[in-house]
C-alpha cells in the first residue's frame, strides 16, 4: 500500500467537526475511522454535548481500530471548571493486524490536521481508556 508510510488522506469533515468541538463545544466526542476503499480518514460518529464518558466508551468497537477525540470537562482542586481535549488511538488486541498497522502508520499525519489536542492516549483495551485514566491524565 503506497500510502501506508505517509498516512491516509484526511476528509475535510474531520477538521470541521474538530473545530466545532474545540471552538463552539457543539460535540462531546468524535469517532474517526479509516475508509480503506477511499484511502482516507472520515468521521464515523459525533456525540452530542449532553453525552458522557460512558456513552463515548460504548461507541468504541471491540474488534476494530479507531481514532477518537473526547472533550473532557472537570473541576480542579481549586474549584475551577476546566476542559481538556483528548486524542485516543484505539487499537484493540483483537483487531486485524493489517488494520492496526494502517492506523499506526497514519496516526501522526492525522493528528497534525487537528490543532488543539492537549492529551494523547494509546489504548488496546477498555481498561487503558477508562474514566480513571482520563481523570488522571487531565490533572
Amino acid at each position: 500500500m503506497a500510502n501506508a508510510a505517509s498516512g491516509m488522506a484526511v476528509d475535510d469533515e474531520c477538521k470541521l467537526r474538530f473545530l466545532e468541538l474545540k471552538a463552539r463545544r457543539t460535540h462531546r466526542f468524535i469517532i474517526y475511522k479509516i475508509d480503506e476503499k477511499k484511502k482516507m480518514v472520515v468521521v464515523e460518529k459525533v456525540g452530542e454535548p449532553v453525552l458522557n464518558y460512558d456513552d463515548f466508551a460504548a461507541t468504541l468497537p471491540a474488534n476494530e481500530c479507531r481514532y477518537a477525540i473526547f472533550d473532557y470537562d472537570f473541576v480542579t482542586e481549586e474549584n475551577c471548571q476546566k476542559s481538556k481535549i483528548f486524542f485516543i488511538a484505539w487499537s484493540p488486541d483483537t483487531a486485524r493486524v493489517r488494520s492496526k498497522m494502517i492506523y499506526a502508520s497514519s496516526k501522526e499525519r492525522f493528528k497534525r490536521e487537528l490543532d488543539g489536542i492537549q492529551v494523547e492516549l494509546q489504548a488496546t483495551d477498555s481498561a487503558e481508556v477508562g474514566l480513571d485514566v482520563i481523570q488522571g491524565r487531565a490533572n
